[in-house]
Formats: structure tokens, C-alpha cells, sequence
């Protein structure tokens, strides 16, 4: 990636009619960078996409792509692709006609579309595919023509809306490490929108958070996940313990305490944006931060320890996901690796349950 931008986004809004969709949106999208647009559903996320592409216009704002402002400018002459979720692949066209079409909708010669075509195929390693129908080709393999006839007109920005929410899992899965490793060969610039938190986690150099037409957390996988902004993005990305309280000292820049409604708890925690004495929170304690063992057994190394009972267990592969209650009422949720120990434990069991002061987060509400 470069330091020269290959998207500005600067205060856009977008209305449909009475209703806001996007309000003073900003955003600059690194050249050669691969960032998700995650939220849930109408959150304003594929409005945006949109917009980019030249497919709906801003109420307010500008784009501009590679430097220049595309405002005005219609989608075919700007220098992206988008990907749609459905692909739209020409069901009577073969492959080489669909990857094909755009290069023959700007009048490129015939050499130079065989080229290119080629040039694409082998990108997406279909090479031989080239005489195929649609209907000949697996739901990954049509995936990959429609990124190919993307590539093919070769976009300074490539725009992807939810790609992959009709296929299986297992395909999934593997599309997304495909998809990551032609992001990395080709160093283009993609925008990947997804309400799947496990999707931009996996393939995005940056995850840009909307909620309510808004961006609300901009960063790293690993600093949406560990250090959320607000209560919104600690609930939506990854799973969570979310236990409302209030702050009664602020300790330090790293460290408050607050006492927790449910129970009457008072833990440590690190505090998050504009929390002072007497603000409500809420503590983010990811399930996977919280440790369980049995009683008498070997201490962790855990700050805070308090003992236990299992009110439900599940078995998710390779951890179970423990529900437990203290005596005093404080319900926490913990995935513990499957083990010789965990396999033993019932609805019932005692166990000690334990974390450390660092990975509790106070967020205020």
C-alpha cells in the first residue's frame, strides 16, 4: 500500500425522499488496501458502494477516485468494477463472452480482447473454462468469472457487495482465502462489503464500521476486536459479555473500577473514550478472555477469580461454551478448550472462573 489515497469519501449524505441513509460519511480508502464495509442490514454499507461505483448519486459530499471527482461522472467512465452479489453473469453468453463484454462495449480490438481475457482467466486460475456456460461452471468456479470479468477491464478500484452470501459455508471459506490471495498478487484496491464479522475479519487490511449511516469505529481487525469503541461494535464483532455498571474511581489513564449492576461486583477494567466517576457503562469481557477450572486445581494466572456454577453448556467443536452464575447473581459466558477436564463438567458443576483486569473494557454508555 501507498500513502496516495485511491477513494476520498468526504462528508457524504445520501436521503431517500424523508429518510437519512448516510450521514457526512468520510472515509479515505488506502491504494493497494483491502477494506470491508461491516454492518447489519440497511446500515447504509452497499449505499456507499454505490455511490463509489456511480450507481446512485450523494445528496452531499464528494467522491473522488484516484484524485479527481467522479461526482457527475457515470459508472462505466469511472475506473471501478463492482461484483454484485448475484454476479449477473450473462446466462447465455459462455465464460469468454462474459469476461469479455465490457472490453467489446469500449471497442477493443480482437487481439487485444484475447489477450486480456486470457490475462483474467489465468488470474483466476480457470484457464480452459473459456467455451463453458454458466450452468456448466460450481458456484465457486462462477464466482471467479465474475471477479475475472472485473479484472478484465482492469479497475483502479474493485467493489465487491457481499459476494459471497449465497454459497455454502465450506465454499465460503475457501473463496475467502482465494479471494485474499488475488488481492495480494494483483495489489489493486478492493472494497468488500459484508455483514459477516468472520469475513472482514479474515480478509481485511482495515474494517470500517457502519451503524445507522454512520462510521463508527475505523481501524485493524485486531483493534476492532480488542479495543472497541463503543457498546455497538463490541456486540457485533465476535462475542462478548456485556455487563452494565457504574464507574465509582478512575484510578489511571489504564484502569478504573467499576460496580456492576448485575450482582454487585466491583472489578477493574480498562476505561474506554470520556468515562469519568459516576458514568454508566458497559464491560466488554470477551467470552474467549474469561478462563474456567475446576476448583483446586491449578490457579492461572488470571487477575480476578470468583467461583461458579455451570448453568449451560454446549459443545462448539473444539471448545465448549460455558454459561456460569456466581452466588451473588453475575452471569458470564466462557469458551474453554475441550480437554480431559472440560469433557467431566455438567449443568451443575463448580468451577472457578477467572480474567485479567486487562482484557475487561469499560465503555461509556
Amino acid at each position: 500500500m501507498t500513502s496516495s489515497p485511491a477513494v476520498e469519501i468526504i462528508d457524504v449524505s445520501k436521503q431517500f425522499g424523508t429518510t437519512s441513509v448516510l450521514n457526512q460519511i468520510s472515509l479515505e480508502v488506502r491504494r493497494g488496501e483491502f477494506l470491508s464495509l461491516l454492518g447489519p442490514s440497511g446500515c447504509g454499507k452497499t449505499t456507499l458502494l454505490r455511490i463509489i461505483a456511480g450507481f446512485e448519486h450523494q445528496s452531499s459530499g464528494q467522491v473522488r477516485i484516484d484524485g479527481k471527482d467522479v461526482s457527475g461522472v457515470p459508472p462505466f467512465a469511472r475506473r471501478t468494477n463492482m461484483i454484485f452479489q448475484h454476479l449477473a453473469l450473462f446466462p447465455h453468453m459462455n465464460v469468454f463472452e462474459n469476461i469479455a463484454f465490457g472490453l467489446r462495449m469500449k471497442k477493443a480490438d480482437r487481439a487485444t480482447i484475447k489477450r486480456r481475457v486470457e490475462q483474467a482467466l489465468s488470474m483466476v486460475q480457470l484457464q480452459g473454462y473459456d467455451q463453458r456456460l454458466p450452468e456448466q461452471l460450481s458456484g465457486g468456479q462462477r464466482q471467479r468469472i465474475a471477479i475475472a470479468r472485473a479484472l478484465v477491464n482492469d479497475p483502479s478500484v474493485l467493489l465487491l457487495d457481499e459476494p459471497l452470501g449465497a454459497l455454502d459455508l465450506q465454499l465460503r471459506l475457501q473463496l475467502q482465502v482465494e479471494l485474499r490471495q488475488l488481492h495480494r498478487s494483483l495489489g489493486s484496491t478492493f472494497i468488500f462489503v459484508t455483514h459477516d464479522q468472520t469475513e472482514a475479519m479474515t480478509m481485511s487490511d482495515r474494517i470500517a464500521v457502519f451503524d445507522n449511516g454512520r462510521i463508527v469505529q475505523l481501524g485493524t481487525p485486531q483493534e476492532i476486536y480488542e479495543t472497541p469503541q463503543t457498546r455497538f461494535v463490541a456486540r457485533f464483532v465476535g462475542h462478548a459479555n456485556l455487563l452494565g455498571g457504574r464507574v465509582t474511581a478512575v484510578e489511571s489513564a489504564d484502569r478504573c473500577m467499576v460496580e456492576l449492576s448485575q450482582g454487585g461486583e466491583i472489578i477493574s477494567a480498562i476505561p474506554g473514550p470520556h468515562i469519568s466517576v459516576g458514568s454508566a457503562v458497559t464491560v466488554v469481557l470477551r467470552y474467549g478472555s474469561v478462563g474456567v477450572r475446576q476448583p483446586g486445581s491449578q490457579p492461572s494466572s488470571n487477575d480476578r477469580q470468583v467461583v461458579a456454577t455451570i448453568q449451560e453448556l454446549t459443545y462448539m467443536g473444539g471448545f465448549q461454551r460455558a454459561c456460569v452464575r456466581t452466588s451473588n447473581g453475575l452471569s458470564l459466558v466462557a469458551d474453554a478448550a475441550v480437554s480431559e477436564q472440560t469433557r467431566l463438567w455438567t449443568v451443575g458443576t463448580q468451577v472457578v472462573a477467572g480474567w485479567a483486569t486487562t482484557d475487561a473494557r469499560a465503555l461509556s454508555d
